[in-house]
C-alpha cells in the first residue's frame, strides 16, 4: 500500500511538472508556431539588396528585415558597394524592415554599454532623419554576443535580437534576444535546403544573407543564381517568409525576455 502510494505521489509531481512546464510555454506563446515559418535577414547595407534583392522579394511576396550599418572598410561612400539612405528609406516604403547592425559594424563584445549605446544613438538618428521608423529589432556584428547588448537591447526598445549559430530558433527554449540563424553565404546549397526542412515542431528557421553578390566583402556573398534558387523553393514548398519583427505575432517577447535565460554559446 506504501508503495503505491509513493508510486501516485511521484506520477503525481510528473504530471504537475509537466502542466507546469505546458503552462509555461502558453504564455510565451501567442499562438501556435505554423511549420515551415520562415525570416529572412539581409546584413550590411550592400547595394544589391536594393537593386536585386528587393524587387525579387515583392515580386514573391516575402517579408524582410535589412539590417544597416555604415560600413568603415571599403567605406560606406562607396555607393558602388553599398546602398544609400535613399535607397534604405524606399525599402522601408515597399514595406520591408530597417534594422539595426550598429553604426560602424562593432562587434558587441568589445564595446562598452556607453559605446553601444552611442552605436544604437547613430542608426536611430539616421532612420529619424530619413523617416524610417525607430529600429526594434538588432543583429550582432560578426554574430557576437555579450550581457552587455542583452541588457541594454531591451532597454532601448529592442525585441529581437538575431546572431549566428547555424540552428533553428526555437521560441519556447531560445532568449528572443539571441535568435540563432543559417547563413546563406558561399555556393553551397547543401547546407540552406537541408536548414529550411528544419521549420517544423515549432522551430523558426531564420536566414542571414549578406550581398546577393556582395562586392564589399566577397567571402560573405550568396551568388545570385542560388538566391534566386532559395525563393523559388521556398515559394513552391508554401513557406510563409517574414520580416524579423512579424515574430511577435507568435511569441510573447516581453514575456519570452522575461522568462527565457539568455545562452551565449553556440551562436557564431
Amino acid at each position: 500500500m506504501l508503495r503505491r502510494l509513493s508510486l501516485l505521489c511521484v506520477l503525481l509531481i510528473l504530471l504537475e511538472a509537466g502542466l507546469g512546464s505546458v503552462g509555461a510555454h502558453a504564455q510565451v506563446l501567442r499562438r501556435p508556431v505554423p511549420d515551415k515559418l520562415v525570416v529572412l535577414t539581409f546584413d550590411d547595407a550592400a547595394l544589391s539588396h536594393a537593386t536585386y534583392v528587393a524587387p525579387l522579394l515583392r515580386q514573391y511576396g516575402f517579408g524582410a528585415t535589412f539590417f544597416v550599418c555604415e560600413f568603415r572598410e571599403p567605406a560606406f561612400a562607396d555607393k558602388t558597394k553599398y546602398m544609400s539612405w535613399a535607397q534604405i528609406r524606399q525599402l522601408h516604403r515597399q514595406g520591408f524592415e530597417v534594422g539595426s547592425h550598429t553604426l560602424t559594424h562593432r562587434h558587441v563584445n568589445r564595446l562598452t554599454q556607453e559605446q553601444l549605446g552611442a552605436e544604437l544613438d547613430s542608426i536611430e538618428g539616421r532612420c529619424h532623419s530619413n523617416r524610417i521608423p525607430r529600429p526594434v529589432t538588432f543583429a550582432y556584428p560578426g554574430y557576437d554576443t555579450a550581457p552587455t547588448a542583452t541588457t541594454l537591447l531591451p532597454a532601448r526598445g529592442y525585441h529581437l535580437a538575431r546572431a549566428g549559430g547555424n540552428r533553428p530558433y526555437d521560441p519556447v527554449t531560445d532568449n528572443p534576444l539571441l535568435i540563432p540563424s543559417f547563413s546563406t553565404s558561399g555556393p553551397d546549397t547543401a547546407k540552406v535546403l537541408p536548414a529550411l526542412r528544419q521549420a517544423q515542431n515549432g522551430r523558426i528557421v531564420v536566414l542571414t544573407v549578406h550581398g546577393v553578390p556582395d562586392v564589399a566583402h566577397d567571402w560573405v556573398s550568396t551568388p545570385p543564381a542560388l538566391f534566386e534558387l532559395y525563393l523559388r523553393y521556398l515559394h513552391d514548398h508554401h513557406y510563409t517568409v517574414v520580416a524579423l519583427r512579424d515574430l511577435a505575432r507568435y511569441v510573447n517577447l516581453p514575456e519570452a525576455i522575461r522568462t527565457i535565460p539568455p545562452r551565449y554559446e553556440n551562436l557564431k
